[in-house]
């Protein structure tokens, strides 16, 4: 009887017990979604900007920080986002992110599941507390255009964001409105406050690197 190897198996149950929460007819589970655009001004050319993104290995780490990175594989990171609560109820996510290959001036970052171990357990074995109470799905795109008048390469970007969240019983004595609406505005609050930062951060980074002036910083776009 064939088996599939540690790695394979833990991806595979964490897969499945993320789905099952998405689509866990319990009503203690919600679901907070939100859809954010923004841009970044790069003062050089789109092949050295692009040059420069393709080695995430360096920047990623550095502009994520404060926030918790781990390698996952050649171009995967898990990373903490810090605490997500609602209603005296908190959770600290920790999601697994993939930065895939560009694709002509086009990169996306997607969600990939993340092994989490408990001290003492051997490897592929998975702790799913964690993963019961919440999951995340973070869709991102980052697109490069040279803005002649300008001299400078736009980075324009976009995320949908999703969260679920098995919430305490006593939630359902609120009302469904008002849960949520202050979950969906918690989940702008942080990924305006996570997002502008990580992206002032890139474009400080990017800078710095290569000796330019860094653009002052701007409105967030949402």
């Amino acid at each position: 009887m064939l088996t599939a190897p540690p790695e394979l198996q833990s991806r595979m149950t964490l897969e499945a017990a993320t789905s099952r929460l998405r689509h866990s007819p319990d009503p203690r589970v919600r679901c907070y979604s939100s859809r954010f655009a923004d841009l970044m001004e790069m003062r050089a050319a789109a092949p050295v900007v692009a040059a420069y993104l393709d080695r995430h290995e360096g920047w990623f780490r550095r502009c994520a920080a404060p926030m918790s990175v781990r390698q996952l594989g050649d171009n995967g990171y898990a990373l903490t986002l810090g605490r997500f609560g609602n209603f005296g109820f908190e959770v600290e996510p920790t999601i697994g992110l993939e930065l895939l290959p560009q694709r002509r001036g086009i990169y996306d970052i997607v969600t990939v599941p993340v092994a989490a171990t408990t001290p003492g357990s051997g490897a592929g074995q998975t702790e799913l507390k964690l993963e019961e109470l919440y999951d995340v799905e973070f869709n991102a795109s980052l697109e490069l255009g040279e803005n002649t008048h300008e001299l400078c390469t736009e980075v324009r970007w976009q995320l949908d964001l999703s969260v679920w969240i098995r919430l305490p019983g006593v939630i359902n004595l609120l009302p469904e409105s008002l849960v949520q609406s202050s979950g969906e505005h918690l989940l702008r609050q942080i990924v305006r406050q996570i997002s502008r930062r990580l992206t002032w951060k890139v474009q400080e980074d990017f800078h710095a690197s290569h000796g330019l002036e860094c653009p002052p910083r701007k409105r967030a776009q949402f």
